[in-house]
């Protein structure tokens, strides 16, 4: 009898089963369920997603960088020189893996914004598919390493939910970081498949890029060891070339010396290798340098000669790391050919978005202090003191950008940047190879394609279709289509004929080489703004604006524009005060109450220990038994970017505030045998100070009045009881006494969140309602 058959009978387990059942096994029929296959000779799929990448920062694209692996898999294959992304890293990353629009995708801006919109969820929709599940479900094993960024930060938590994470999106494995950045040197907190890692410490040669290429190989050879030909996704996601900019000392003097001449100078250069590669006619014009309100740069030639210096050597430490990307690169692939696993790989390599501004004129020598001056004035800002720091630029203690100006030459020849909806924002390099090389490897096409488009593509060249369905839901129909036709046939129409782009109130629409786009200015009507138009097929560096000459096209493309946003649930717009940062879920708050952390427990998430002081007035009270001779770290919480700590030295209490790299030492004096408690009591003061308290069993032992703020995502590393891990707050006490754990008894220490700062955002959240409405 059959199973199916005799669903009363107490064998019938497995309803559906089509073999025989005998009352032994020699004389039944067994029946198995496949697992999904992929057909036979697919290829393996890599794509290298490089973050925050220039349209013009690798060899094959006009770069002085030196990228030769870059430049040997463009040889081998087809450039795109007309490829594009979403100008921001989180929602090209959506788009990516799913082949939606971003708000469709639920991700319209970064992973750290949660406001409560469809279009702003902050990770992908439950009803789409990844291009991690449609692979894996046709037969590959779907890894991944490096940034995912792809999920709330406020979910990044060992206590979930995980929903978000890359093991619940369709991969199989997971190594790297959850969240948009971290420190190359020291980084903040890693994942290996669904949990954190707790790590005390890192070799002093480690370096993260790296770090990515051995694991991704490690994942391959145990794909293939497992089973000798299923082929693979791999998904090599970099947390480079985003800040911070850090790299290995031998990649930095390589580069000592080269910018001198400065970025007008380079960004001319750039331009005529551009023409010389024929990625440009020789009619196309370099735009004059950037001047929009928000968005100028200086000319290279006003600066004084400090500045000169220190900006020089932002971007030495840039290319060093370009470089160091590039080596990577060669690394995976000679580690490939190793395994035999190259020559059926096909491989893509791009960016997320064009360059970064978030160095804003001068850059910085401290990330998160810069990235508090984007929402407010901040009298921390001071070249003078970032040039004191010129040596250990690029070193872990240190958390460089570089200034708009070398943004500006990133994107070379175009306008603006990431963010901007002007090309400069959206337009990257884009390199697809197979193995040994494509037909025609070595030449370039021209259509216009966007990242919507990657997935299609992909699994047409895998021989996929991709599901109408999922867990028996209709997906969401699909913006992109494949452009496999145009690697055979370069003048083959491209596929993707219009493209709404939406950023933080930046606006644009393209349709068949005509595009209209606007320069966002914050705490404007849209109404008002002005629109540019250009036709890009004749002028691609939007040189000249043609609004006033076809007002009837730009009117079209305008009104284009709005329908998609309404498409694509990219209302409501951003106005650009802020509040999108400060709009959280309600259930957020059940975080910020008092909090015990014991001696052992493994370092906090950031968001939850940054929740516990942002903006607002703490207490942190360790409870211990202190005997003479004790030594060591009481709690600490940050790291080099910013934090603050108590240790005791000698048998004396110290406050070591680091405000993004000032440190600030606190003497609270020796610490009686027998003390229980001390206190760190900070009062929230509002202008972006802060004053300490220290008591010792209740008594004032020290205090120190104005201590620069630590907000924005700083301190990024989270509280450590008993031990300061990874990044150090303070590197002085790093370099004599290590993680320097404590050696006497800590019962446990206690986080009691006070009153908000007088100016801290959440208490001004109707007033900055109530004045949107004009913005409209």
């Amino acid at each position: 009898m059959t199973i199916a058959d005799s669903s009363s009978d107490p064998t019938a387990a497995y309803i559906g089963f089509t073999g025989e059942v005998g009352r032994i096994m020699s004389t039944s029929t067994p029946a198995w369920t496949q697992p999904p296959a992929a057909p036979d000779g697919a290829p393996n799929v890599l794509i290298v997603l490089v973050d925050d990448l220039g349209y013009s920062d690798v060899g094959c694209f006009g770069s002085e960088i030196e990228t030769p692996h870059v430049d040997r898999l463009a040889a081998e294959g087809i450039r795109y020189a007309n490829f594009h992304v979403n100008p921001m890293c989180s929602p090209t990353r959506a788009s990516l893996l799913t082949g939606l629009n971003h708000h469709l995708a639920g991700v319209g801006t970064v992973c750290n914004m949660q406001p409560g919109f469809p279009g702003y969820s902050a990770s992908i929709r439950h009803d789409a598919l990844t291009m991690g599940e449609v692979l894996g479900g046709a037969g590959w094993t779907s890894l991944m390493v490096g940034k995912w960024h792809l999920c709330p930060d406020s979910e990044t938590t060992e206590a979930g939910p995980r929903t978000g994470w890359p093991l619940q999106n369709g991969f199989d494995r997971f190594y790297g970081i959850l969240e948009g950045m971290t420190n190359f040197h020291q980084p903040h907190r890693l994942y290996e498949d669904n949990h954190a890692l707790d790590i005390d410490n890192y070799p002093e040669d480690y370096y993260f890029t790296d770090d990515l290429t051995e694991r991704a190989l490690t994942m391959v050879s145990e794909v293939r060891s497992g089973h000798p030909t299923k082929p693979w996704f791999l998904y090599f996601s970099h947390g480079a070339v985003h800040a911070p900019l850090q790299a290995k000392p031998v990649d930095l003097q390589k580069y000592r010396g080269r910018y001198e001449a400065g970025w007008d100078e380079v960004r001319r250069q750039r331009f005529e290798r551009q023409k010389q590669l024929g990625l440009f006619g020789d009619d196309v014009v370099l735009p004059q340098r950037n001047t929009e309100e928000n968005y100028a740069v200086r000319a290279w030639d006003e600066l004084s000669p400090m500045e000169q210096e220190l900006f020089a050597r932002y971007q030495e430490l840039y290319a060093a790391m370009v470089d160091n990307v590039d080596q990577n690169l060669g690394s995976l692939r000679e580690g490939l050919e190793a395994m035999g696993e190259w020559e059926n790989t096909v491989v893509v390599f791009t960016s997320d978005n064009g360059a970064s501004r978030e160095g804003l004129d001068n850059g910085t020598s401290a990330y998160f202090r810069t990235l508090v001056s984007q929402t407010r004035p901040n009298p921390m800002d001071s070249v003078e003191l970032d040039y004191s720091r010129m040596e250990l630029l690029g070193g872990p203690q240190t958390l460089p950008h570089y200034p708009s100006g070398w943004a500006m030459v990133s994107g070379t020849p175009f306008r603006l940047y990431k963010i901007n909806t002007h090309q400069g924002g959206h337009q990257v390099p884009f390199i697809i190879s197979k193995g040994g090389g494509l037909p025609g490897g070595g030449t370039i096409r021209h259509q216009y394609q966007h990242v919507t488009d990657l997935l299609p593509t992909l699994l047409n060249l895998a021989g996929v279709d991709m599901p109408s369905t999922k867990h028996g839901r209709p997906v969401p129909p699909p913006a992109g289509a494949s452009f496999a036709a145009s690697l055979d046939n370069p003048d083959v129409a491209g596929t993707h004929p219009e493209q709404y782009y939406e950023q933080m109130g930046h606006r644009g629409f393209y349709r068949d080489g005509w595009s209209a786009v606007t320069c966002r200015q914050p705490l404007t009507p849209f109404s008002e703004e002005r629109w540019e138009l250009h036709h890009l097929i004749s002028d691609p560096t939007e040189s000249e604006d043609l609004a006033d000459e076809y007002p009837e096209k730009l009117a079209e493309l305008v009104a284009a524009w709005e329908q998609a946003a309404w498409t694509n649930q990219v209302f409501p717009l951003d106005e650009g005060n802020y509040i999108n940062y400060l709009y959280r879920p309600p259930w957020d708050s059940e975080k910020i109450v008092d909090t015990v952390l014991r001696p052992g427990t493994p370092t906090t998430d950031r968001y939850r220990a940054l929740a516990l002081i942002n903006f607002r007035s703490f207490e942190v009270e360790v409870a211990l038994y202190f005997e003479g001779g004790d030594n060591g770290t009481l709690v600490a919480h940050g790291d080099q970017g910013g934090g603050y700590a108590l240790y005791v030295v000698d048998g004396r209490i110290q406050l070591a505030w680091n405000g993004y790299g000032t440190m600030i030492e606190v003497d609270g004096g020796s610490l009686p045998p027998g003390t229980t408690s001390v206190v760190l009591a900070i009062e929230a003061a509002g202008d972006l100070k802060v004053h300490a308290e220290l008591r010792i069993d209740g008594s004032v032992a020290a205090h120190h009045r104005d201590l620069p703020v630590i907000t924005s995502i700083a301190p990024f590393q989270g509280i450590d009881v008993g031990i300061d891990r990874r990044s150090p707050v303070s590197w002085s006490i790093r370099e004599r006494f290590g993680t320097f754990p404590w050696t006497g008894q800590i019962h446990h220490v206690t986080y009691r969140p006070g009153e908000l700062a007088p100016d801290a955002g959440e208490r001004w959240l109707d007033v900055l309602r109530e004045a949107s409405t004009k913005f409209e």
